[in-house]
């Protein structure tokens, strides 16, 4: 057998050195000047490579999907019994002032019996994702014509209802009905919300974690090897982290905390590659941190605002980041200072994303608003905690 061995490196030229890096000093998040040992635990096998890890993703994914806690659901279901039964009684009644009073008595134990339902459905929410869908639906119904009979009964001691079988089967009977309808649309909503997750999760990937950021965060990260090794390790620990969420299936949700200390990791990466072009701010309120949010909501606009207010900008600029409590909701507002030059508009893929994921988990609870003013550019995420 023959074998090859490279030629011998030449020994006669002048030795290759890489010239002197003008990386500016910058920081990761934290404190100033340090930066977090590396870990190898971080890099231990893949949560989706472990069965309990994903079978306990799908039962928190299936709670949160017929979680009725939500005060915008409860509101709706509030409405929609009572304006069913406004629309029931309207067709029985002689006339408007039969209506009115028929509606003046019904109101009360219809919320009461609504209310009761709602509790019951929202103390079960861990049942829902352990039993199969038919048992959900039935167990809900059951639940209905109980709360209505639960709400019916409460005008025994006023003295405006009597125990007759009829009345409780007509009681059972309308509660169930309305279970039937409310768990009908709940199951619907959970459905369609499967193959909008994973055209999300595909779009996420194209628009967020883009090629150039890879191929310049590595490029970074080679620039200071030699000249910085501890700095050169922090961003290549920044960069798995991201692309590790990225990659793996995290749930329907994660804490505002979370996605907050990955924004601080990507932009970390690109103030280390912008240096000081670009400033960054951060005023986060600690008890935002519990909100719950879509993974990796916070990076794509995070991106969009480097991408469109500072890679263009000749002087660079300003990216702010602040998280606040504002009537019982989490606010996080990214503001970016605007270029002299516009930027080439964007397909609004990643904000559109944004607004579809947190409607998928929020429902009306929660809403994405961007404005320009005063030379900035502004996006405003607000879920509820």
């Amino acid at each position: 057998m023959t074998t090859h061995t490279p030629p011998a490196a030449s020994t006669t030229g002048p030795p290759e050195t890489r010239p002197a890096s003008l990386w500016p000093q910058t920081t990761r998040p934290g404190a100033p000047g340090a930066t977090q040992a590396f870990e190898p635990t971080s890099f231990d096998s893949s949560s989706i490579e472990d069965p309990a890890a994903v079978r306990a993703r799908q039962l928190q994914r299936v709670s949160e999907l017929y979680d009725l806690c939500q005060p915008t659901l409860v509101l709706r279901v509030v409405l929609l019994v009572q304006a069913g039964v406004a629309v029931a009684t309207l067709a029985a009644a002689g006339g408007a002032l039969a209506w009115l009073n028929q509606m003046a008595e019904l109101a009360f134990p219809v919320l009461a019996g609504t209310l009761l339902w709602l509790t019951a459905v929202c103390l079960l929410k861990r049942l829902w994702a352990r039993v199969a869908a038919w048992q959900r639906a039935a167990c809900a119904i059951a639940l209905g014509a109980v709360a209505a009979i639960g709400g019916w009964s409460l005008l025994l001691p006023l003295g405006m209802a009597t125990p007759q079988p009829w009345t409780l089967l007509a009681s059972a009977l309308s509660g169930a009905s309305f279970a039937a309808l409310v768990w009908a649309w709940l199951d619907r909503r959970a459905r369609s919300a499967k193959p909008a997750d994973a055209s999300a999760r595909l779009a996420e990937l194209q628009s967020r974690i883009r090629p150039h950021f890879l191929f310049n965060a590595l490029n970074t990260a080679v620039a200071l090897v030699q000249i910085d090794p501890e700095r050169a390790e922090a961003v290549l620990e920044d960069l798995a982290q991201l692309f590790r969420v990225a990659l793996a299936e995290v749930g329907a949700s994660v804490t505002l905390a979370e996605e907050i200390d990955l924004a601080k990791r990507y932009l970390a990466i690109e103030q280390i590659r912008f240096g000081e072009r670009l400033a960054v701010s951060w005023e986060v309120d600690p008890a935002t941190g519990e909100a719950r949010v879509p993974p990796l909501v916070l990076q794509p606009l995070v991106e969009n605002a480097v991408r469109h207010g500072i890679e263009t900008a000749l002087r660079g600029g300003t990216v702010r980041v602040r998280a606040k409590m504002r009537h019982g909701s989490a606010q996080v507002l990214i503001s970016n200072s605007l270029p002299d030059t516009p930027a080439a508009p964007g397909t609004g893929i990643a904000l559109a994303n944004v607004r579809e994921r947190l409607a998928l988990l929020h429902d009306f609870g929660a809403s994405l608003e961007t404005w320009t003013a005063d030379e900035q550019f502004h996006a405003r995420v607000t879920v509820p905690v």
